[in-house]
């Protein structure tokens, strides 16, 4: 009796395969491009995977959308079952089905971590796989980043540098041009400066000569010597002055470590003005007796600057100190 009772019931509702779809539909989940969702793993594809992420249609992921770096198959980086997040990165096709990405979601975390190194102007050490006419390729947090060749302090062939670890500085982050360039000549002068101060007398070799100077090589990383830094007396050309080669004493006038630059001089060695041009040995010969001269100049102007503040200061002092003495006589 109660069988029959309730299908004359469900002949009264009238609930077709319709109306059963037609409320799937109403309490469907919307998904959009760009969306990031849960998804588990419904079934491994020969180039993909198919994933359950809540949708009436098993969702797709193609195996070039399952990581920033190159995947040879879908098991290096998926498993039967396993949950994890995907990003929505087209719209349902004719069938019903979503294209899924993990590679979007990789790369969007790791324009985020190297905004965040860069602000925190961290050192960072990538290996190079690779080099064109221009510089050197790297990754950094799978992002493909560039070296330009005037930022490679080194003294190899950059075809030797491929499969080697490199230190490196941030010189531009920008997500929107997929631009992510690097300075290895920034990360070895920052080191190199670490060990450095202003005054010290140093021993390096020419590596390269320009008509506005002469470019040092100290301890493995390169210093400009202007060409208003090598002597007191009028300089045509460097070249003049210098060869490739040559070793020299030289004094740090100037570390930038912001540009990665070091200033160098030796005009601020000679004992008299022209003694690059007439006596280099002698200038060498003294070069750090002339250093500490420079060193306590150097002071001395840093103290009177600091004497000059003062002073400057001063008179503001007493004038509070007048006005708040005229005002205690008025209330007298």
């Amino acid at each position: 009796m109660v069988s029959q009772k309730n299908t004359a019931s469900n002949k009264d509702i009238g609930f077709t395969h319709e109306d059963f779809a037609a409320l799937l539909d109403q309490y469907d989940y919307h998904f959009s491009p760009g969306d990031i969702v849960p998804g588990t793993v419904f079934s491994m594809e020969p180039r993909g995977a198919l994933i359950d992420i809540g949708a009436k249609t098993a969702a797709y992921i193609p195996i070039q959308e399952m990581s920033i770096n190159r995947v040879d198959d879908p098991s290096e980086v998926l498993q039967p079952d396993e949950t994890r997040e995907f990003f929505i990165l087209t719209d349902e096709n004719e069938d019903g089905q979503l294209t899924l990405s993990i590679r979007r979601i990789e790369y969007l975390r790791a324009w985020e971590r190297v905004r965040q190194l860069q602000a925190e102007d961290a050192t960072v050490r990538s290996n190079v796989f690779a080099t064109n006419r221009g510089g050197a390729l790297v990754r950094i947090e799978g992002l493909r980043g560039f070296i330009p060749g005037s930022h490679i302090s080194t003294r190899q062939a950059k075809e030797d540098l491929v499969g080697q670890d490199l230190p490196l500085k941030f010189l531009e982050v920008d997500e929107d041009r997929n631009r992510l360039v690097l300075s290895h000549r920034r990360a070895l002068v920052e080191r190199k400066m670490n060990g450095l101060q202003v005054g010290e007398v140093v021993t390096g070799m020419v590596r390269g000569i320009k008509p506005y100077g002469a470019f040092i090589d100290i301890g493995g990383v390169s210093g400009l010597l202007h060409i208003s830094e090598i002597s007191h007396d009028h300089i045509d050309t460097p070249h003049s002055v210098f060869a490739v080669n040559d070793e020299l004493k030289v004094m740090i006038i100037d570390l930038d470590a912001e540009r990665g630059r070091i200033s160098l001089s030796t005009k601020q060695l000679e004992p008299e003005p022209g003694d690059m041009l007439k006596n280099r040995d002698l200038v060498f010969e003294k070069a750090d007796e002339m250093a500490e001269k420079y060193r306590q100049k150097l002071l001395q102007q840093q103290q009177g600057d600091a004497d000059e503040v003062l002073v400057d200061d001063e008179p503001e002092v007493m004038e509070t100190v007048a006005v708040d003495s005229a005002a205690g006589n008025e209330e007298e």
